[in-house]
């Protein structure tokens, strides 16, 4: 199923994209839940009763276009981002290989959905865009194997957008990561999260980043650096892993900074994140 988290009459609902339209699936039968993320938690029949509410000839539709599409994980418990996880993009950064995962997180002040605006802050003069495949966990999870049974703690994907302050990321001899990723709007994520019974395979996925209509980024998930499978495990050897968690699976080469002259986000932009078998994520800049 592709789900959304729609805003409705009643509030926040979980939805299931069909067509043109998405099927608020609470309302379509009471007995399924309301959120994105219990739905991703839920057991096998439910799951399966909400793909029948999503084709019910009963079901509850609301058009594409006239519904306001929210992040589909509004209140993960955590967000957590890897840095360097594709070849060339490490290169272009004059980075070493990654021998283990770059792991660094965001907050939930940072999310926002799709047409959401990203606030350009009035204290960062390099704000850097980033296209990033981002897996959705579905089951609870610690000490997950490195091999094909982690796919088992997937519940979707999503397409993400790793905003970034270089001129605080990089400030100093510390080099603040965590402060120069976490300003207001800086992980825009959706429209929607695609289930692993459609998308069965992340490792081969064409990403894309445009700029004003302009590709940026061009790449594949095959060049990952750390799979899935790898970074589940990495990751919950220290983390409980749960539903909802989001983890952004880093970023392909053709970064701003990195471009001779920069080409930085600024006020008035249009930026489009696409993913084969996802979708398009697109968010205007505004001044902060």
């Amino acid at each position: 199923m592709r789900l959304a988290t729609i805003l409705t009459p009643h509030g926040p609902r979980a939805a299931a994209q069909v067509g043109n339209h998405f099927v608020d699936l609470h309302a379509t039968d009471p007995g399924l839940p309301t959120s994105v993320k219990h739905l991703l938690a839920a057991s096998a029949t439910v799951r399966k009763a909400a793909a029948e509410a999503a084709a019910s000839p009963h079901a509850v539709k609301y058009a594409a276009d006239a519904v306001k599409i929210l992040p589909p994980i509004p209140d993960p418990s955590k967000i957590l981002c890897i840095g360097l996880n594709y070849r060339d993009h490490a290169i272009e950064g004059g980075k070493p290989i990654p021998t283990e995962p770059v792991v660094f997180g965001k907050f939930a002040n940072t999310l926002v959905g799709q047409g959401d605006p990203i606030k350009i802050p009035k204290v960062s003069k390099e704000v850097d865009y980033e296209a990033e495949l981002v897996v959705v966990i579905g089951k609870t999870g610690k000490h997950i194997p490195n091999d094909a049974s982690a796919f088992d703690y997937v519940g979707g994907y999503t397409c993400g957008h790793d905003v970034s302050g270089r001129d605080w990321q990089f400030r100093g001899a510390e080099k603040q990561w965590i402060i120069g990723k976490t300003f207001d709007t800086f992980a825009p994520i959706g429209p929607v999260v695609v289930t692993t019974d459609e998308l069965t395979d992340p490792h081969k996925l064409q990403i894309q980043l445009r700029l004003n209509g302009q590709t940026l980024q061009n790449s594949n998930t095959k060049e990952f650096i750390f799979g899935v499978p790898a970074l589940l495990a990495f990751l919950s050897q220290v983390i409980t892993l749960e539903p909802g968690d989001l983890i952004f699976t880093g970023t392909p080469p053709g970064v701003g900074i990195a471009r001779k002259p920069p080409i930085l986000l600024k006020a008035g932009d249009v930026v489009e994140v696409e993913i084969e078998k996802i979708g398009v994520l697109k968010n205007p800049c505004v001044a902060e």
